[in-house]
Parts: structure tokens; C-alpha cells; sequence
């Protein structure tokens, strides 16, 4: 009978073992970014060439990945508590908050979301384009779809994060750049407010920080600004400046990142 329990116990000892040494599943947050083509990543864009057609325009989501490593999740607990993040990079050029809802690309994401992701929502740049209808979404209409994000987020107890829209490289006065975006980026605000929502104030961030590099620094290095022969998908060269390239999209990514780690909830009412 001592040689049985003894047998079981060691065999009890060897299973717990060996289960010490089977991988244990890593529990993941999946951080989504939906937006316009300052936010989209332009190497998976409908199976293109990127180095050959589109380089070297950068969304700052393109640039985001490398902020989500372990050592650097310990500074933004508040928003994610594990220690391996997927960024989900949905964002898409030429979208306005209407026409990224109209064409199902919000309903992928909603339908993928899971208890605890994070969604970073960064629309207005599109929304704002009067002169193009197809895109066009008045400020009422606007504030609607960032509360419609917000609110579906959260049925999937997932986290919303609100986005002003990030800055383009005008209009410079006395040596500051200088709002563009009219009353789109106080929408963002008011919507936050609002429903009791992380604001990350991207417009002013972006306008501080290249008014801090100098127009003529951010013109070259930042936007897509480019001279004629030095790129193949660009050889005439390029005026852009809306557009990033790949040194402005990490600049922005880091001022996204620095942004997270001052992240609180507004007061409720």
C-alpha cells in the first residue's frame, strides 16, 4: 500500500513538473487606431508596393508598435494591464467619421473588439472638407459618429480614447503654427466631456511641438516635402504638407505615446 501512495505521489510530483514547462498563453490587449491617412499604416494598404509606390508616406500608426513594449506598458497602466499589446492599425486615408462608418470599417472593428481593448479615435481632417461632399461631415454630424465610436466601444467594455485631429504644416504665423482645423478639434473636446472620456489633445501637442522644431525643420524632415528624383513613387518630387513622412510619423507616434502616460478621465458631472 506505501509502494502505491508513494508511486502516486511521484507521479503527482513529475506532472506538476512538466506542467511548469508548458508555455503559458500571453493575455494580449488589442489597441486599434481608426482614422484618416495621418493615422494609417501605408505597408498593408490593399497588397501595394509601399517601397515602390507609395515610400516614404507614413501614418503615425505605422510608426506605433515599437511603443508598446513591455518596459514601456509599465507607464500607461490606466489604459492597459498586460504586458503584450497588438497594435490594430484600421485607419484609412480619405475617411471622415460618416465614411468610415458607411463603408463597414467600423463595424470589422466592433465586431473584433474584446473586453479591455483600447480604441484611439482620430478623425477631422477629412470631416472638415467642405469643398468635398463625398467626405464632408458638419460639426453636429461629426461629434454624432465620435459618440457613436465611444459608446459601441464601450457595450464591448473595450476603452475609447479621443483624438483632435493632429496638426498640418499651416498656417505658420510670427513663428507658431497655428490651428487649421477650425472647430473640429473643440467638438473632440466637448464630445469627451461629455460622455466622461480619455482626451488626448493631439492638435495642440503637434502645433507645439514642430512650432518647437521651426517651420523650415519640420517642412523638410516631417512632411512629404519631397525634392524631384530622390524618391520612385515620387519622381517629380512633392508638396504635401498634410502628409508624414516616415521621421514625422515617429515624432508623432512618440508625442501619442508621451500624451498616453498623462492620460485621466474628466471629472464627472
Amino acid at each position: 500500500m506505501r509502494k502505491i501512495v508513494a508511486g502516486l505521489l511521484l507521479l503527482g510530483s513529475i506532472s506538476l513538473i512538466s506542467m511548469s514547462f508548458i508555455p503559458q498563453k500571453k493575455k494580449v490587449t488589442t489597441l486599434y487606431l481608426i482614422g484618416d491617412s495621418t493615422v494609417a499604416d501605408y505597408t498593408d494598404y490593399d497588397g501595394e508596393d509601399y517601397l515602390n509606390t507609395r515610400y516614404p508616406v507614413t501614418g503615425w500608426g505605422q510608426m506605433f508598435q515599437p511603443f508598446m513594449r513591455p518596459d514601456s506598458l509599465s507607464k500607461i497602466r490606466q489604459l492597459i494591464k498586460t504586458d503584450s499589446v497588438v497594435v490594430a492599425d484600421k485607419a484609412r486615408g480619405g475617411r471622415s467619421t460618416r465614411t468610415f462608418f458607411e463603408e463597414g470599417r467600423w463595424a470589422t472593428v466592433y465586431n473584433e473588439l474584446k473586453k479591455n481593448d483600447v480604441v484611439m479615435i482620430q478623425f477631422g481632417h477629412n470631416d472638415a472638407a467642405e469643398n468635398k461632399p463625398e467626405r464632408y461631415v458638419n460639426i453636429q454630424g461629426y461629434k454624432e459618429f465620435l459618440r457613436l465610436f465611444v459608446n459601441q466601444t464601450r457595450e464591448k467594455g473595450g476603452i475609447p480614447i479621443l483624438l483632435t485631429p493632429v496638426a498640418r504644416n499651416y498656417p505658420w504665423k510670427d513663428g507658431k503654427l497655428t490651428n487649421v482645423h477650425g472647430d473640429y478639434p473643440q467638438a473632440v473636446k466637448e464630445v469627451a466631456k461629455e460622455l466622461h472620456v480619455y482626451l488626448l489633445d493631439l492638435n495642440q501637442l503637434s502645433m507645439d511641438a514642430f512650432t518647437a522644431k521651426g517651420e523650415a525643420f519640420v517642412t523638410e524632415h516631417y512632411f512629404m516635402n519631397l525634392p524631384v528624383g530622390k524618391y520612385k513613387a515620387y519622381p517629380e518630387g512633392q508638396k504635401d504638407n498634410t502628409h508624414f513622412q516616415q521621421e514625422g510619423g515617429k515624432a508623432v507616434a512618440q508625442l501619442v505615446f508621451n500624451g498616453m502616460k498623462q492620460l485621466k478621465l474628466p471629472q464627472a458631472k
